[in-house]
Order: C-alpha cells, then sequence, then structure tokens
C-alpha cells in the first residue's frame, strides 16, 4: 500500500530552471560515462507549446543518457525551430536575470530556498504512504490476522508495481525532452505509444494475479502461515482489477509532470485518498467487511485517480485515449532511458520483499507488527525525498554548467544534508513515539504492541539517518556514480 501515489518519488526529478549545460564534459569527473542513444528525427514544422512556468518544474532522468540524448538532438535540429522558439527564449532569459542562483547564496537562504523549491509537491508522495497508514490502522483495529495478510499481499499488489517505473521514467523525460523541442506532435505520439505499453502491462498483470495470486501468495507466505492466504488472496484479487487503470494513471500523471504541472496530479491523488479514507471507514468500521472492504477502497479510488489523470492530460489539448503501438526501435528507446532507475528499484523492491518474507516466517504476531511498523517508516521517511530531488535539479548546474564550482556543490550538500539530519531526528522521535505512546490506535492485540516495542531503537535510528541518505543518493545519481 506504499505505492497508492501514482508515482515513485525517486524517479522523477525536479527541474532547475536555471541550467544551463556546459558543452563539454566536467573536468571534476574521472572517465565521464558517454552514452549515445538514437531517437526519431523531429519535423521541421514544430507548434510551439508554451509550458506553465511553475518553480518545481519537473525534468524526467538526469543520468547521462538523457544529457546526451538532449544536447546530439539539439545540436542538429536547433537551428529549425530558431524562429519558433525565440518569444520563449527571451521569455526564459527575463526569469534567469531575475532569480538568484541557490549555489550563490548563504546557508540559511539555501535552507529556505530548498523548502520553498520542494514544499508543494511533498502531497505528491504523502498521499500513498498516509493512505496506507490509515488502511493499516482500521484493519488493525479488526483482526490483527487481516493485519499480518497485508505484507505479503501489498508485496503483489505495490511492490511489484515498482518493476513498471520505466514508464513513469520514460514518459516524463520524452515528454519533457520534445517539449523543449515545441513539437507537440511528437509529444502526443509519445504518450500514445506509452498508454498503449501501460495498458498492456497492466492487462498482463490482471491475468497474473487472477491466475496466479494464490500460489504467488503460498509461495512468499510458507506453510507455517495458511491462516492468512484467504484474506491475503482477498485483498490481491480485489486489488488486481485496477492494474490496468494505475500503470495508464501513471502515464498520464508523468506527462504532465513532464510538463511541468504538478498541481494537476496533486487535485487527482488528494481526491483519491479522501474516497480511499472515506471508503475504508465506512466499509471496515461501519460495514464489518474487513481486509476486503480496504481493497474495494483502494481499487475504486486508485480507478478514480487514473480517470482525473487522464482529464487533467485533455485539459492541456492532448488526447489520452489515443493508442499507439510502438515500434521496436521506440521500445528500445524507452528501456535505453529507464533502464539505469530500473535496476535500482528493482534493488529496492527485493530488499524490502526480503524483509517481508523474513517477517512472514516469525509468526502471525511478528508479521502484524512488522507491517504496522513499515506503514509508519514509510510514512515518516517519504518526507525526505524532496532533499533528492533538489540535489538531482540544483546539482547539475554545480557539476556540468557553464559556472560549474566544486566548492559551491560541497556546500549545497552540506545544506541538504543538515536539513537531512533536522528533519531526520525529528521524524525518528515522532515515528517512534507514536506507537510507543500510542499503540491502540494500530492494534489492541497486546501481542503484536508487544513485538513493535522490541524494534524501537533501530527503529528510531532507521528514520533518523534516512533523509540525509536521500541527500546522498540524489547527488550520487547526478553525478552518475549509481547509473
Amino acid at each position: 500500500m506504499q505505492i497508492k501515489t501514482l508515482i515513485h518519488s525517486s524517479t522523477i526529478p525536479f527541474q532547475n530552471p536555471n541550467f544551463k549545460k556546459h558543452p563539454q564534459p566536467s573536468i571534476l569527473l574521472k572517465n565521464p560515462p558517454i552514452h549515445l542513444l538514437q531517437s526519431p528525427k523531429v519535423p521541421a514544422k514544430l507548434n510551439i507549446l508554451t509550458p506553465r512556468n511553475h518553480l518545481y518544474g519537473l525534468k524526467a532522468n538526469l543520468s547521462s543518457q538523457s544529457r546526451e540524448l538532449f544536447d546530439t538532438n539539439n545540436e542538429i535540429e536547433g537551428e529549425n525551430d530558431s524562429k519558433t522558439g525565440s518569444i520563449l527564449e527571451e521569455e526564459e532569459v527575463k526569469v534567469d536575470m531575475n532569480r538568484e542562483g541557490l549555489e550563490n547564496q548563504s546557508l540559511w537562504s539555501q535552507i529556505k530556498e530548498i523548502v520553498l523549491f520542494t514544499g508543494p509537491a511533498t502531497g505528491l508522495w504523502l498521499c500513498g504512504p498516509l493512505m496506507s497508514l490509515i488502511d493499516t490502522v482500521v484493519i488493525g483495529q479488526g483482526s490483527y490476522i487481516e493485519l499480518a495478510a497485508l505484507g505479503p499481499a501489498t508485496v503483489l499488489c505495490d511492490y511489484m508495481s515498482y518493476v513498471f517505473m520505466f514508464l513513469s521514467i520514460a514518459t516524463s523525460n520524452m515528454v519533457a525532452t520534445y517539449l523543449a523541442r515545441r513539437d507537440k506532435n511528437q509529444v502526443q505520439h509519445q504518450i500514445s505509444i506509452l498508454l498503449f505499453v501501460g495498458m498492456t502491462c497492466g492487462l498482463l498483470m490482471l491475468l497474473f494475479t487472477r491466475f496466479f495470486g494464490s500460489w504467488a501468495l503460498t509461495a512468499f507466505s510458507g506453510p507455517k502461515n495458511a491462516q492468512i492466504l484467504p484474506a491475503a488472496n482477498t485483498y490481491v484479487q480485489i486489488r488486481g482489477l485496477a492494474w490496468p487503470a494505475v500503470l495508464v494513471g501513471w502515464v498520464a500523471q508523468s506527462a504532465s509532470l513532464g510538463m511541468k504541472d504538478s498541481w494537476g496530479p496533486l487535485k487527482a491523488l488528494a481526491v483519491s485518498s479522501v474516497v480511499n479514507g472515506v471508503g475504508d471507514v465506512v466499509l471496515c468500521s461501519f460495514l464489518g467487511y474487513g481486509i476486503a472492504g480496504a481493497a474495494w477502497a483502494t481499487m475504486v479510488s486508485q480507478v478514480i485517480a487514473a480517470y482525473m489523470m487522464i482529464e487533467a492530460l485533455n485539459k492541456k489539448g492532448y488526447n489520452a485515449f489515443s493508442i499507439s503501438v510502438p515500434t521496436p526501435d521506440e521500445i528500445l528507446t524507452v528501456i535505453g532511458l529507464a533502464a539505469p532507475v530500473f535496476v535500482t528499484m528493482i534493488s529496492k523492491v527485493a530488499f524490502y520483499s526480503l524483509m517481508i518474507y523474513f517477517a512472514t516466517s516469525m509468526g502471525t504476531h511478528s508479521m502484524a507488527a512488522h507491517q504496522v511498523m513499515l506503514q509508519i517508516m514509510g510514512m515518516c521517511t517519504v518526507l525526505g525525498e524532496p532533499l533528492s530531488q533538489t540535489a538531482q535539479a540544483f546539482m547539475p548546474e554545480l557539476i556540468y554548467g557553464v559556472n560549474r564550482s566544486l566548492e559551491k556543490a560541497r556546500r549545497l550538500l552540506k545544506s541538504l544534508v543538515t536539513i537531512g539530519a533536522t528533519m531526520g531526528l525529528l521524524l525518528g522521535t515522532i515515528g517512534t513515539f507514536a506507537p510507543w505512546l500510542f499503540p491502540n490506535i494500530f492494534t489492541r492485540d497486546q501481542k503484536v504492541i508487544q513485538e513493535m516495542y522490541k524494534v524501537l531503537l533501530p527503529f528510531f535510528m532507521a528514520i533518523a539517518v534516512t533523509p540525509s541518505i536521500h541527500c546522498l543518493e540524489g547527488t550520487l545519481l547526478v553525478c552518475s556514480v549509481l547509473l
């Protein structure tokens, strides 16, 4: 349930509007990677599409592949749109002149700017974990067995969706790139082919959960946890109905983010979160449907979110109902763009899945306690994700830009780590006090509560260091160290 938000936080970084890339590789990097990707040719006649000027605009993958792809095509086709893009370029110059670079500010000014930069989009990451926590609370009040069943069930419903994060990465990357060339037709084409890929993957996952869901749960949980399998399978079968809507919604949302519009997706996620919360309370608490009610509430909210994402995209002048079959070359382009972060996400999926797998071997009460603590941790750690996005947005200017400076990059990283350490201590304290002082909010079973108490110290330490890790991870991604 941690991935109810139709986006993963680490994959679509913000775009720094002041970033002007240097034409040569940075001398600060030894043996900089060079990746040349072939992209479709852009027609000579281009349509102007002026994106909204948001401070927190989003850009898809700041890996070395994306930088080389963007630079190579701009050199070839830059002359074609010199006239059509002149007005927009003049407006961008004015914005750059009126805005002081983050790297030139004092430590306190940097901290203030970072908070203002990341704050508006925090809701995009917050909706999913918040609703997951509400689901856990509502189900935990009814049955500790159903609470334990959420562990393996969410592996199939939520963690499996990480596999398809290439849709978000490729969509926002391609949309942002072709918008920079003022080619609305190519933007529509890329959206159409990725909608086809998303729909196809969603239908395949629906069939997988329908015919192999019970088998996968049995293999994951083991024979010792047979009592949780009926509840877990019920949850998986209901949630599986939303797979096509979830993946299509990802494409539509990422397209909006590539257009520097985060308000449309935020509104959709806010509405779906309200629907999910109300549905949980009504179906689980008042009508007594238990884990099945939570699954229906989540499934309906995901379908509503996908529909709102599509409508938001249609209002921008695109046809989100247009689907095109991609060519083999286009599929290879998508894979080339998404592969680096895909590997990173698969590693995270394997790590969290193994944690849940080992928790299942410790008994039902331990599984239930693990589910509660995992959801609290997800709620706390997601608040540190904007720091990673800030690093990915502003570090390229200092490492690859015209005015690159290692000293300024270190100062910015120091500011980010300072914020991360402070935020980590605050979130760790709040996150630890919640299950320690108010455990009955999550469950009334005393054995589950005792299991929660056993891990409070390492739980605090894990939350405390996570925001700082996000800062370092974002910086390493910019430097292509993790790619």
